[in-house]
């Protein structure tokens, strides 16, 4: 039997709102309610970023601790991942939820281009963040946006900055970024495996692209994410219904390669947790 794989749902993120698909969770209630209804189509991880009372993304811990608790409440051993990104806050800011000690976090080692801003994370604020993971016993996510992301995951790594071993998540189609290309997506992968032998990884495509890296990660034996954070469709002319439809997208995908969808519990084991 092939290896199980981890499906991680990306609920909410910082950018897509009820005007562009009203399924987009935004309140704690709409948030709980679509990850369970995610958990129960076969996602293991949800990704988790907040919102504030005007719908704006924040990094407001007491928001976090709120989603972390009706997460655990209503979906039981699912691994819950907590965002950094820069999109939430500036600085330590980004970090302030890590005291709550997620079983997990996302981690971006390196600056790269959105798609009208730099995404900023200087070796300063990358070292604290890992600082803090530690402290705290937080699993970090390795949001790779650049090949150079990857080379610098390992490197933290061996300075004893990151506890191994590394999951690394290929962050695809993100405009200025890495391209959706399958040959680049498995240089990266023979990439993290010669850096990194005992890694883990998965990949994450961006609007159109979700669906296609979905498949190149199920395929090729890795883990992968969806949900509406990346990408609001199902189709050109279709919005995506919930979280679930897109969850559920991924789980036919595992069964078309024979990849037994992991559980919460088989999650747990193959990240170490």
């Amino acid at each position: 039997m092939s290896d199980p794989c981890i499906i991680c749902v990306a609920i909410t993120g910082s950018v897509p709102t009820q005007a562009d698909n009203p399924a987009v969770p935004v309140t704690i209630s709409e948030q709980v309610e679509s990850t369970h209804a995610a958990y129960e189509a076969g996602a293991s991880i949800a990704h988790c970023h907040v919102r504030d009372d005007e719908g704006k993304p924040t990094s407001d811990p007491e928001r976090f601790a709120r989603l972390k608790e009706g997460i655990e409440k209503h979906c039981p051993d699912m691994i819950v991942q907590l965002s950094t990104g820069g999109r939430s806050g500036a600085g330590r800011e980004r970090g302030g939820m890590l005291p709550l000690s997620p079983d997990m976090a996302s981690l971006s080692v390196g600056s790269n281009n959105f798609p009208t801003r730099v995404y900023e994370n200087s070796p300063d604020l990358v070292d604290w963040l890992c600082s803090q993971m530690l402290e705290y016993n937080v699993k970090p996510e390795i949001e790779a946006f650049d090949l150079s992301h990857i080379i610098q995951a390992t490197r933290l790594q061996k300075a004893g900055k990151l506890k191994g071993p590394l999951y690394v998540q290929f962050v695809m189609g993100v405009q200025n970024a890495m391209i959706a290309d399958e040959r680049v997506f498995d240089f990266y992968i023979e990439t993290l495996k010669r850096f990194a032998p005992d890694a883990q990884w998965c990949g994450a495509g961006i609007g159109r692209h979700q669906i296609e890296v979905n498949e190149w990660c199920i395929r090729k034996g890795g883990h992968t994410r969806t949900g509406l954070e990346d990408n609001i469709r199902l189709d050109r002319d279709n919005l995506a219904p919930s979280n679930a439809a897109l969850v559920e997208r991924a789980v036919s995908l595992c069964e078309k390669y024979e990849r037994p969808v992991a559980t919460c519990a088989e999650a747990r084991q193959i990240l170490g947790l």
